[in-house]
């Protein structure tokens, strides 16, 4: 079993670092707000650094959920940061949903450094966190994403390399684009089948067994209509996973018209106050919408 730092207990690292735990590994926390951590520690017996740097030290894999590149490169670089406490060899697995190019950035860094560098961005949101049922997209060297598979397989129910440092960001890019155009599509059939008078959840039954099926529907629909949105991901999050998904689009040339539109529906529902509300409370926007509340 390897010795493990993981730096982030945020709704997802939490559970994360303890699926390490229950997988043998010895592992070692940091998270920016003492408390959490040491409630960590009570809950799954590991073990709290002072800083990134004493978390990584010797430690084969130091994994890190953050919130935006800020964020991480604070808790990378410096005196105190996790690259100071490194071993050459060792493998950084940034699991933060950031951009491509802080990936190529820390990735060039690591190798210099001696020790690799994995971007491996996660989907399936806080259930799959807490089940071990998470979705990893890695970025990086064939031969430190063969080192590091068997270690975040502890929490993953699919992983794959999709290609050199940022591919891994890259591919959450495309998710998160997936997601938008998804969520408000629901939002606006279970508006429209209201609003026509049908039995919308009988009728969501019938359709989620046809083409427009999606985890969506399945996960979510029920929810929407009864107007519950506290699961999971939050809107100020999605705002920024978007805003990277248009920033790298304007780079790459690609055009994202249904992403750059839903983008403007969550700061619509920003500005009704749902900043923690979950990705699915676009089905508050068109009720607001349609009641003239906002």
């Amino acid at each position: 079993m390897a010795k493990v730092a993981f730096i982030g207990l945020g709704v997802m690292g939490y559970p994360m670092a303890g699926h390490l735990v229950k997988a043998g590994h010895s592992v070692v926390v940091w998270n920016r707000t003492p408390a959490k951590a040491d409630r960590w520690v009570e809950q799954h017996k590991g073990e709290k650094a002072s800083t990134p740097k004493a978390a990584a030290s010797g430690a084969d894999f130091v994994m890190a959920c953050v919130g935006n590149d800020d964020d991480l490169r604070s808790v990378v670089y410096g005196e105190t940061g996790a690259f100071a406490g490194m071993a050459k060899g060792a493998i950084f697995v940034d699991h933060t949903t950031a951009s491509a190019d802080v990936a190529r950035e820390l990735h060039a860094k690591a190798k210099a450094a001696g020790f690799g560098f994995i971007d491996a961005p996660v989907s399936g949101g806080q259930a799959g966190a807490e089940n071990g049922q998470l979705t990893i997209m890695c970025g990086g060297d064939a031969g430190d994403y063969e080192r590091v598979k068997p270690v975040i397989q502890a929490y993953a129910k699919m992983q794959n390399l999709m290609g050199p440092a940022g591919s891994g960001q890259l591919t959450k890019m495309m998710n998160q684009i997936c997601i938008a155009g998804l969520v408000q599509g629901l939002s606006e059939a279970l508006a429209f089948g209201r609003a026509a008078g049908l039995d919308v959840l009988k009728a969501v039954e019938v359709i989620s067994k046809g083409a427009a099926q999606s985890w969506q529907m399945d996960n979510r629909a029920k929810t929407m209509v009864e107007g519950k949105f506290d699961f999971g991901f939050a809107v100020d999050w999605m705002r920024k996973d978007l805003g990277i998904c248009l920033a790298e689009a304007r780079r790459n040339g690609s055009a994202l018209p249904v992403t750059a539109m839903v983008d403007q529906f969550y700061a619509e529902v920003q500005q009704m106050g749902g900043n923690r509300w979950d990705t699915s409370s676009l089905m508050a926007r068109l009720e607001a919408k349609k009641t003239k509340q906002y």
